[in-house]
């Protein structure tokens, strides 16, 4: 017996390699096994093929989380100075320059449209090109004396912002531009009001002040016709065409004209 025993023990450890094969698994396992593998390679194949969307790369998030380029460069960058004369209209100036390869088309905003307007209230600019524009507004009276309080608390009310939209060359400026292509519009700044005391001489004083000199002499220059104009006349920044005044004019000389035949 004890023969036969360890005959079997024997036997049992010749088979224990056989039992750990995978070609003696069961047909179910072996299936499954084979359908694991099958959908790595479709997966693996997927991913050289393409077909399902990459992700995104570090630079195109980078890109993503970056601020809109800039179309205007503004001057000052992003405060409207004016002088503090309380009851007066009073004056602020700003360069703006195209620093983009296209034509750009801007406009002006404000939140008190009632005491504050621009003039030119909007326009296009070529590749490189800049103006000065000027800015009005009238000063409201303090209450109580309280000068200081007042300023401050109304150069936090009011706020202007330049908008812009590139054009192609040759378009025609018209407000309605903005609406038509609102989501091609860029916000270009939103300007802070800053008042300045003029009894105390600044370098943001006579800078407002050298700039609202260059504003007037450029819209002096503006209102100069060329030499051979054809058409109505275009006054300032050409948003508005004086045909009235050509009108009056020419009905003024017919009845001048009237007037002597009847004598």
């Amino acid at each position: 017996m004890a023969v036969v025993d360890s005959r079997h023990r024997r036997s049992q450890s010749d088979m224990k390699p056989f039992r750990l094969c995978p070609f003696w698994l069961s047909g179910g396992q072996t299936t499954s096994s084979s359908s694991s593998t099958q959908n790595l390679r479709s997966q693996s194949n997927r991913h050289v093929d393409g077909s399902q969307p990459r992700p995104k790369t570090v630079s195109s998030v980078a890109r993503s989380l970056l601020p809109p380029r800039r179309r205007l460069r503004l001057d000052p960058a992003k405060k409207l100075y004016f002088p503090y004369e309380p009851g007066k209209q009073v004056r602020s100036a700003i360069r703006l320059k195209n620093t983009s390869r296209s034509h750009v088309a801007f406009k002006f905003q404000t939140t008190a449209p009632k005491s504050c307007y621009m003039r030119p209230p909007g326009g296009i600019l070529a590749p490189g090109e800049s103006l000065i524009a000027t800015v009005f507004r009238f000063v409201e009276p303090p209450e109580n004396n309280e000068k200081h309080l007042e300023r401050h608390l109304d150069s936090k009310k009011v706020k202007f912002k330049i908008m812009s939209l590139k054009v192609k060359g040759g378009t025609d400026y018209v407000p309605e531009l903005f609406d038509e292509q609102k989501d091609d519009v860029a916000v270009e700044r939103i300007l802070r009001v800053v008042f300045l005391d003029v009894a105390r001489p600044s370098p943001a004083l006579e800078k407002l002040k050298q700039q609202l000199a260059e504003a007037e002499a450029a819209l002096e220059v503006r209102k100069k016709p060329p030499p051979a104009e054809l058409g109505p006349r275009v006054v300032g920044e050409g948003l508005v065409i004086d045909e009235w005044k050509e009108r009056r004019e020419k009905y003024l000389a017919r009845q001048q004209v009237e007037a002597v035949d009847s004598m």
